[in-house]
């Protein structure tokens, strides 16, 4: 098979710069066909992207650098196009011989343009692959922008995403097509010198900020409740949340709670600032709350996160976080709570973000947030399937199964109720684990998957803070995390608005 990128040849840039797509493991040639400019661009836009390669990405390439062409670059592949990907903007060729011809569109609109103009309007547009030939809508998706610092970073954000989703159509797995709404513009697009500039001033006041304050930091909420909890409620009402305390220069996140063997133990990410690398720990619970001190569990010379705990076969495994690591790996727990063993590599060569495991006719699903290398790291979800923990695990046909900012990262351990599989998922419409959705499953199967978010969460009166992404439960003890504002100099608290701190002691209400 051969591929033919049409680009515009005035508008090269560096994504473009390639000859090969990887698809399914390997990698399928690739050819530029440069055309005529369909639509010219802002005025002075490569030299905005300058500024902010120097300034937001500290003189690092990106995918929307300007790409020089030279001669042999410009000059026509030999061999005819089985497959054609049009970035423009400009007409189909009603005689190309392609027996697939492909458009990417942004917002329901083909070309740069389009993307520029979603971003400007102040949000990264849902991207469509459409069948050129039949107008069939091939994939759909709405990436996460984690990564997406200024224009340039938005864009090369765009187009990663874009070519994600070519790649699934054309190693023809099935795609499941979601329907997702599209940003609404509000008629307030900003031009890309003020959106740029804009764009500089928000990252030298973040800049100010990490000088002054950790960031982020996240802390868990717990409480006791003896009626309807998050899940049957579908909102943070009922008792009021406690914070678990923290030192100030550690900050905890993703909080799962186990009883073992008579003891009740809440795990959780524990990253040093000063380190930044995360850790596992853990602290006990009584029927008072916790007790005794913070405990270290396992440490890895990467990053940890995410401790996601399951038992099977009488004993007690995590899976943490380890996606910087390039694998899923398994711990079993040789001694509670605080020794655990790396027992086997559930899946490897892959960023796969938050795995979450729950049985459901008879298999084992594994869903995590997927990264092919570029793009976001919580817009696009893979799942796998086994007949034991151990494996071996296999791809659903449809990976990546679903590309949604909005519902798609792991959230928490999935919930059984009336019948119903449930799961919690990160809400990143508005930043990285700004909110949590609570989605009901649909269909499951190695080959089919539906979910449906019934319900938003967000942090407020009953949960103080700037974020909430993570929620659990253990009979009677429900947990959550979020984050607030956490000086690094005590004599800074001094001056910060007391809504924005949240109770530095483990016996503090959250409310």
């Amino acid at each position: 098979m051969i591929i033919e990128f049409r680009c515009e040849r005035d508008h090269a840039r560096q994504w473009m710069a390639r000859d090969t797509l990887p698809i399914d493991g390997g990698d399928v040639p690739v050819q530029i066909a440069w055309t005529a400019t369909a639509e010219p661009r802002p005025a002075g836009l490569d030299a905005l992207f300058e500024l902010e390669r120097m300034v937001l990405h500290k003189g690092k390439q990106s995918g929307a650098d300007r790409l020089k062409l030279s001669p042999e670059r410009t000059q026509t592949r030999s061999g005819a196009a089985d497959v054609i990907v049009d970035f423009t903007g400009a007409a189909r060729d009603p005689n190309c011989p392609a027996g697939l011809y492909l458009r990417p569109l942004f917002n329901g609109t083909a070309g740069e343009n389009a993307a520029l103009a979603a971003i400007l309007a102040g949000d990264l547009p849902v991207i469509e692959i459409v069948n050129e030939v039949d107008g069939a809508v091939l994939d759909r998706g709405h990436p996460s922008a984690e990564i997406a610092a200024g224009l340039s970073g938005a864009l090369e954000t765009v187009m990663a995403r874009t070519l994600t989703m070519v790649a699934a159509i054309l190693s023809e797995r099935p795609r499941i097509v979601p329907q997702l709404a599209r940003p609404a513009s509000g008629g307030h697009s900003k031009r890309p010198a003020a959106y740029v500039l804009r764009g500089l001033a928000v990252s030298i006041a973040k800049e100010v900020y990490r000088l002054c304050c950790y960031a982020p930091h996240w802390h868990v909420g717990w409480r006791f409740n003896d009626g309807p909890g998050v899940w049957q409620t579908g909102d943070l009402s009922g008792p009021r949340w406690t914070v678990l305390g923290d030192p100030g220069n550690h900050f905890y996140a993703d909080p799962f709670p186990i009883t073992w063997r008579g003891r009740t133990f809440v795990f959780f990410e524990d990253l040093d600032h000063r380190v930044g690398r995360g850790i596992i720990s853990a602290i006990e619970f009584d029927d008072t709350g916790p007790i005794g001190e913070v405990v270290p569990v396992l440490e890895e010379p990467w990053h940890l996160s995410y401790p996601f705990l399951i038992e099977d076969d009488g004993e007690l495994w995590m899976i943490p976080e380890s996606s910087l690591h390039g694998d899923v790996a398994l711990y079993k727990c040789v001694r509670f709570p605080d020794k655990w063993e790396r027992h086997a590599t559930l899946l490897s060569g892959l960023e796969l973000a938050d795995s979450t495991i729950t049985r459901h006719n008879g298999l084992n699903y594994l869903f995590g947030a997927w990264r092919d290398g570029t793009g976001g790291y919580s817009d696009s979800l893979a799942i796998y399937y086994a007949d034991h923990l151990l494996g071996p695990w296999r791809p659903h046909a449809s990976n990546p199964v679903l590309i949604d900012r909005a519902s798609t990262r792991p959230a928490g351990n999935f919930v059984a109720l009336d019948g119903k599989l449930w799961r919690p998922v990160q809400d990143c419409a508005d930043g990285y684990g700004a909110a949590l959705g609570l989605a009901e499953i649909i269909e499951l199967s190695p080959t089919t998957y539906r979910q449906i978010v019934r319900h938003s969460l967000k942090p407020g009166p009953a949960w103080p803070g700037r974020k909430l992404h993570t929620l659990n439960r253990c009979g009677r003890l429900e947990v959550i995390d979020g984050s607030r504002v956490q000086p690094k100099a005590r004599a800074f608290t001094r001056n910060l608005p007391s809504a924005l701190l949240s109770p530095r002691t483990s016996a503090s209400p959250a409310s």
